[in-house]
């Protein structure tokens, strides 16, 4: 459920700001500059951790932090689950939203070693409807530069990351795919993509 490319979820950053010409750059300096703050201070953090010292389980708790405090996990999750989310009980679908949030910590954790070194160089900002395309350059030693754009929702109060596009490859995308095709396979059974969910947690945990 989780390939390489989106483990870069946790890395990035931007100084510059490109807004759009006309009467509108005013109305959208605002949310452009919170998306620009808040994918500044996420990936300054997520470089820190991942290039600090502290045990797994500590990197772990500070990860957690990080991403609670700057995506939107449930608006991922919704996203994720798409048509489906109404086939499930509300039971099935708390569950699915708290081990969704599990899983992702889990994930992004488990490729931290990968990027030991880390660096960000600048990149450029972009308004796209009503969310803000924040761009950077991830750069690991050993490994060729890679672009991530973080999707920033800014029209529902405090702006929050609702997508990474590694390489052009969309994390929401990939994962909603994922979740299409492993339904699929279980007959649609939404409660055997909870516990499948939960044995990826234990597994990787």
């Amino acid at each position: 459920m989780f390939t390489r490319r989106m483990a870069l979820t946790g890395i990035g950053a931007l100084t510059f700001l490109m807004t759009p010409p006309g009467l509108l750059q005013p109305v959208r300096a605002q949310p452009a500059e919170d998306a620009v703050a808040l994918v500044k201070r996420a990936s300054d953090q997520l470089v820190a951790i991942v290039n600090g010292g502290g045990s797994p389980q500590d990197k772990r708790r500070a990860l957690q932090g990080v991403i609670e405090a700057t995506v939107d996990v449930d608006d991922i999750a919704h996203f994720c689950l798409g048509r489906f989310w109404r086939l499930a009980t509300p039971e099935q679908q708390a569950q699915y939203l708290s081990l969704f949030h599990d899983l992702l910590v889990t994930e992004i954790a488990g490729h931290l070693g990968e990027y030991q070194g880390v660096k960000v160089t600048l990149g450029l900002a972009r308004a796209s409807s009503d969310t803000e395309i924040v761009i950077t350059t991830v750069e690991r030693p050993k490994d060729p530069p890679t672009r991530v754009d973080w999707v920033v929702a800014t029209n529902t109060g405090q702006p929050r990351i609702v997508d990474l596009l590694a390489e052009g490859t969309s994390l929401r995308l990939t994962k909603s795919a994922d979740f299409t095709a492993y339904l699929a396979r279980h007959q649609y059974n939404i409660h055997e993509l909870v516990e499948g969910l939960r044995e990826r947690i234990a597994q990787n945990g």
